[in-house]
């Protein structure tokens, strides 16, 4: 199976639980790095993939979404000054390690994994996705899995609705009806996940919602006879928000699926980049074992 990888979630659990005080031979941070570096061989070792790419998000305000929507993630902080230039070392090292990443200035890291699954699944290539992100369980298919590799936790397509509210399909409609807080998208005010999870319980889609607002008095939901109002007066709002919560599957990733097949560690080029990083034998030993194992 293909797995691919949501490298920013990661990182940042990296740098906010590995030593702060960590520094390279050039004396800049290199917390994050390691604490990746931790997790991409844990995978490497664990999974073993004959497949894998690593999508990276490159900012934080040059998206598409960002010019249909200026305030989409307005909420965040940038990056800590010490962070932002480990994003590049977090590649570098993926490089080294022999796997594939991918990372666009105009696209997200979301939109990244579902362009290859996508495009992979047609070839009939079922995915891993390593994530904890609620968003790219929109992605998940019969065969498929999502892979909460922090919390140890694995999802099939059966499972999402149970965890996430949701089937995969409806997943970018429902966080378009509750909004998501996390990424600055106000949704329809008063519509909650249990009433949205309710909605698209009956309804396939927004569009289905919004053709059949009349049903909607009827649901056994508190508050159902005035939902139909509600909806209706932020209905402009509902639609943009699915425009920002949809994972945009057809952006244009130029890769070659031969990419994604795992090449063997550059053992010798690890060994200097760690060396740089100030890194010790742990990481080195179990860079050997992988590509021993390859």
């Amino acid at each position: 199976m293909l797995h691919l990888v949501d490298a920013s979630y990661f990182i940042f659990r990296a740098y906010y639980s590995v030593e702060p005080g960590m520094a390279g031979r050039d004396g800049r941070a290199v917390n994050a790095l390691y604490g990746f570096a931790r997790f991409m061989g844990d995978l490497l070792e664990r999974a073993r993939p004959g497949l894998v790419a690593v999508a990276f998000d490159e900012s934080l305000d040059t998206s598409f979404r960002n010019e249909i929507y200026p305030a989409y993630k307005a909420n965040r902080e940038p990056p800590p000054p010490d962070l932002g230039h480990q994003f590049a070392l977090c590649r570098e090292l993926c490089r080294l390690l022999g796997v594939a990443e991918y990372a666009s200035g105009a696209y997200e890291a979301d939109d990244i994994i579902g362009a290859i699954s996508t495009r992979m699944r047609a070839r009939g290539e079922a995915c891993v996705l390593v994530t904890r992100d609620k968003d790219l369980a929109q992605l998940v298919r019969q065969g498929d899995e999502f892979w909460d590799f922090a919390g140890d936790r694995r999802y099939g397509y059966g499972d999402i609705a149970g965890q996430f509210g949701v089937q995969p399909e409806r997943m970018a409609d429902y966080l378009a009806l509750t909004g998501d807080s996390v990424d600055n998208i106000p949704g329809v005010p008063g519509v909650g996940p249990k009433t949205a999870a309710a909605l698209l319980s009956v309804f396939e889609s927004l569009e289905d919602l919004y053709a059949r607002l009349d049903e909607v008095p009827a649901l056994p939901l508190r508050g159902a006879a005035r939902l139909p109002a509600r909806l209706a007066e932020h209905r402009d709002a509902a639609f943009l928000a699915r425009r920002l919560t949809r994972i945009a599957c057809d952006m244009p990733l130029a890769f070659d699926p031969a990419d994604l097949a795992r090449r063997a560690p550059a053992v010798e080029a690890l060994e200097a980049f760690y060396d740089h990083a100030g890194f010790g034998p742990m990481l080195r030993r179990q860079a050997q074992r992988i590509a021993e194992r390859l």
